[in-house]
């Protein structure tokens, strides 16, 4: 099957509003649960979405993660804009990076054995629907991109869980709740993210309590109390984007970042509303030119 360059772009606008929407709940209260009543825009995104810009990018001129390439993409998008949202490790590895340092010398010095945060998580999604259909390529290409920034195994772990994720809802017959996640599960290698992704299947799918108590919700920023709860959260939301993104806030914790990620994986199989989209800040415009 050929990389489709329109679906992660389509991935990397429900990625962006899922991002931008999450980004929201740091200052509302949580009464707006109750009346789902949107917030007038624009909803501005974070650094999840500025990084899966580059990532798209990188993927429309090689058709494949090429590391040295995006490493560089990274760095010097955070130097044209270093207040998205960056956090502590993040912004000491890309700094690195622009006074010249290798990033394959910075990423395993972070955090003394690289970092195993839900960074590389959040803009996974983009590359499953580049390889839409093709889950075990998509997770190792998001291994590839990983490894940049997250040497950690966790890190990568969490990435490739998501780009499998969004490679299999972009392609139909879609399984969905607990098939979907055992089927992200045969392209995850074993971790502690995966022993949780594995834990999730055994929490029903009305069990909202359940899963935040047992998964975590980027609470601690690792990619083991993220990406499990965020794949349970989409395999069971898979027909609603609406409905995913609101349950996935209701998790609170690092909720820009989970909405983020399963925003990428619905908006693979289920439209993005356009009064959502509308609100989300704009996308940079040369990412016209990635569709041809």
């Amino acid at each position: 099957m050929p990389p489709s360059i329109r679906k992660a772009l389509r991935s990397l606008d429900g990625l962006s509003v899922g991002d931008a929407f999450g980004e929201l709940f740091f200052h509302l209260s949580p009464a707006v649960f109750m009346t789902r009543t949107l917030p007038a825009g624009p909803w501005s995104w974070t650094d999840d979405t500025h990084m899966a810009i580059s990532v798209v990018e990188n993927l429309s001129k090689y058709g494949r993660i090429e590391q040295d390439a995006l490493a560089q993409a990274f760095a010097e998008r955070f130097r044209r804009d270093p207040y998205r949202g960056y956090g502590g490790g993040a912004r000491s590895l890309l700094i690195k990076l622009l006074e010249g340092m290798n990033w394959r010398e910075v990423s395993p010095a972070l955090f003394q054995g690289g970092s195993y945060g839900n960074g590389a998580a959040m803009r996974a999604a983009p590359i499953g629907g580049f390889f839409a259909g093709e889950p075990e390529r998509a997770a190792e290409e998001s291994q590839l991109a990983a490894v940049i920034t997250h040497a950690h195994p966790e890190g990568q772990a969490g990435a490739m869980a998501i780009a499998a994720a969004a490679a299999i809802a972009a392609k139909a017959p879609l399984p969905t709740g607990r098939e979907f996640i055992r089927e992200v599960l045969a392209f995850v290698p074993p971790s502690l993210t995966r022993d949780q992704i594995d834990r999730s299947c055994h929490i029903s799918r009305d069990n909202h309590a359940e899963d935040v108590r047992s998964l975590g919700t980027g609470i601690r920023v690792s990619s083991q109390d993220t990406v499990p709860f965020c794949l349970w959260s989409a395999a069971h939301h898979l027909t609603s984007f609406e409905e995913g993104l609101w349950w996935t806030a209701r998790g609170l914790g690092d909720c820009d970042t989970t909405c983020a990620i399963v925003g990428g994986i619905l908006a693979l199989c289920a439209e993005v509303p356009q009064d959502w989209l509308v609100r989300r800040e704009p996308l940079p415009v040369e990412l016209r030119q990635c569709e041809g």
